[in-house]
This record gives C-alpha cells, structure tokens and sequence, in this order.
C-alpha cells in the first residue's frame, strides 16, 4: 500500500493523483499502484509541488517495511538511524 500526503499543493496535482488513488481526506491518497507508476508519480509531484509539500509512504525491503520520500519547503526528511527511518526537522 502507498500513502501521499499534499500539503497546500498546486491546483492540479490532487486530481491527478485521484486517477491512481483514492482521495481518503483532504490531501491524503492511499492506493496500490506498481512502482513503474509510483516513481512516475513522485518525478511528478516533486517537480510541481512548488511550495507546497509532499510526503510519500510505499513498500519497502527493510526492517520496518516502507520507506519515506519528501519533497517541498519547510520540511520534514527522512534520516536513517541505524535501520530504522526517523524523521527530522532542518535547525533554522
């Protein structure tokens, strides 16, 4: 199962998702597509996300079993710790 969460996105970029997903909350998309349509989604909304933000959940071969992808301002990312996928705020 792969998870997107939009925030304050492009106008667009919702309805896109909404043809491979289902749109469960405002912004937030859950649905099952292979990983050739996963990363050509992802190339998508980091390309268009501007300054909103992206945040992708998706199967993963690892100890906790996904993986975390973030794109946009004023972020969260994704920090390995010792195999396990923290994540942390950049100090301002």
């Amino acid at each position: 199962m792969t998870v997107i969460v939009l925030i304050a996105a492009p106008e667009g970029l919702r309805g896109h998702l909404t043809r491979w997903m289902v749109e469960v909350n405002a912004g937030v998309f859950v649905g099952n597509p292979n990983r050739r349509v996963r990363d050509r989604l992802w190339t998508l909304l980091a390309e268009r996300i501007g300054d909103g933000q992206a945040v992708m959940v998706e199967p993963a071969k690892n100890e906790q079993g996904w993986a975390v992808r973030t794109a946009g301002r004023d972020r969260w990312r994704p920090v390995d710790f010792d195999g396990l996928i923290l994540s942390a705020r950049a100090r301002r």
